[in-house]
């Protein structure tokens, strides 16, 4: 896997800033986007500019490369995943708390209508 995830000589590295550190700061900003009711394609952007700072501390901490594209990507591939579970968590909870006579949760990222109601298209 090292040379297609990460560059650096463990995977314990890439393990610690990509997932946990940058995973973390994805989760909590899907979270942020989610609870200020903003729609998630804002979340590649900030997606983007957060896979910059990953980048950055790879390199400053374990001089890895730190313009290239390919592990800029992978790295970006990660966040967004964090990022968009943050958003649909919080945002199933949101439509679920908020709207209760409505929605039911099926799940930790999905919410459903409740039986009987008639719910218009755009908030399903």
């Amino acid at each position: 896997m090292q040379g297609i995830l990460y560059e650096e000589p463990t995977i314990w590295l890439f393990l610690l800033v990509t997932v946990i550190m940058g995973g973390w700061l994805a989760w909590m900003a899907g979270r942020a986007i989610a609870l200020t009711w903003r729609p998630n394609w804002q979340l590649v952007v900030y997606m983007m500019i957060l896979g910059l700072f990953v980048r950055f501390i790879h390199f400053a901490l374990f001089q890895a490369t730190l313009l290239t594209l390919h592990y800029y990507i992978v790295d970006c591939v990660v966040l967004l995943a964090f990022g968009f579970a943050g958003w649909r968590y919080t945002r199933a909870k949101q439509m679920t708390r908020q709207y209760h006579w409505l929605f039911e949760r099926t799940g930790p990222f999905g919410w459903k209508p409740r039986a009987g109601v008639e719910i218009r298209p755009e908030l399903r």
